[in-house]
């Protein structure tokens, strides 16, 4: 199964390649909005085919292929494999024009119902050079992914206008919990709500997937997020979609807590923190303090340093993230959280 964004980055030093060709043409500063709320793909029905495409690090496991293309089987649908799936250039999975070309494939082709991301890693920012967002949003369809893949979530929300789907990648667990929500929120087109599961099991209070409320309250905004590092990297680019009066979802993984702190500083001096509605963390996986805390500012410390002023309906905890089992977000589609149980309520289906 995928390893960490912050082990592949942290291996990838190792491995440099030719960066040449990677320029963007100059774009305005903010975010791109557009007119009127976001369109929604149609949701995937039995029989319909899902393209699997692999826009970020590769993948040296052919069984990850084999697992995807089997769960997709299960629920009746079918897998249609990206031309340049298992390409390698060095740490990439492929090189930048082969990836870009699949990812456009598949939103190009009308036999295909979704996108779905193989794995994270690193290499999606690298893509959008070379996307071609006006035939993107002509063609809007399911696209699913998290950590590495909100550099391809966020763009192609803002730039096509149409709802994107930040959670589990091809390679994640297939468990019942995953599947659940797949089910429930791409084909059922449920308007659901997500809470963390809560079992004491032989505790005598439950100890797993609790949440801390940092402001408490109710909010309502559209959902907006993916992986706090790979967001701040392409804060200014004019690619991101509006913030304003938005529901803010991040997550990250094996970041030093200075890292996390630096980001939302970053979202503090570009704007985004003082247009929120409300702020959900998920889980910062292995982002611990190295010390034991003491010299160290904690994840929940930061947190309370940033959000607290912000006077919005936050928590940290949420089912997001680095994890086994995750909730699908929706970006774009608006819901109603509430801060004090850690619920996340959509106020309508993210499918047509």
């Amino acid at each position: 199964m995928s390893s960490t964004r912050r082990a592949f980055l942290q291996q990838s030093l190792i491995a440099p390649v030719a960066t040449g060709g990677l320029a963007l043409q100059p774009s305005p500063q903010g975010q791109s909005r557009g007119a009127g709320a976001p369109r929604k793909p149609r949701r995937l029905r039995p029989g319909d085919v899902v393209g699997i495409v692999d826009p970020a690090s590769a993948t040296w496991d052919p069984v990850d292929v084999d697992i995807v293309v089997e769960s997709l089987a299960a629920l009746g649908l079918k897998a249609r494999l990206g031309a340049h799936l298992m390409d390698r250039h060095g740490y990439l999975a492929g090189r930048d024009e082969d990836r870009a070309a699949d990812v456009m494939a598949m939103f190009t082709d009308p036999g295909v119902a979704a996108v779905h991301a193989l794995r994270g890693g690193w290499g999606c920012a690298r893509l959008l050079p070379h996307l071609d967002f006006e035939a993107i949003a002509k063609n809007p369809k399911i696209l699913l992914g998290y950590s590495d893949i909100t550099a391809l979530l966020l763009p192609v929300y803002a730039k096509g206008r149409f709802v994107t789907f930040h959670g589990m990648n091809g390679d994640s667990e297939w468990n019942r919990f995953n599947v659940d929500w797949f089910r429930r929120v791409l084909m059922q087109g449920e308007a659901v709500t997500m809470t963390n599961p809560l079992s004491a099991g032989d505790q005598l209070v439950p100890v797993e997937n609790r949440i801390r409320t940092i402001t408490p309250g109710q909010a309502r905004g559209h959902l907006v997020g993916g992986n706090l590092t790979v967001l701040t990297t392409i804060v200014g680019s004019g690619l991101l979609p509006d913030f304003t009066d938005a529901i803010l979802f991040v997550e990250d993984v094996q970041e030093a807590p200075y890292r996390i702190d630096r980001m939302f500083m970053q979202l503090s001096l570009s704007g985004v923190l003082g247009k929120l509605k409300g702020v959900i963390f998920g889980r910062c996986t292995k982002c611990e303090p190295g010390d034991g805390g003491y010299g160290s500012l904690t994840i929940s410390d930061i947190l309370d340093d940033y959000l607290k002023p912000l006077k919005v309906p936050a928590w940290e905890g949420a089912q997001i993230g680095h994890i086994d089992r995750q909730f699908i977000m929706p970006l774009g589609v608006q819901a109603e959280i509430d801060a004090d149980r850690g619920s996340i309520r959509l106020l309508e289906p993210a499918v047509t």
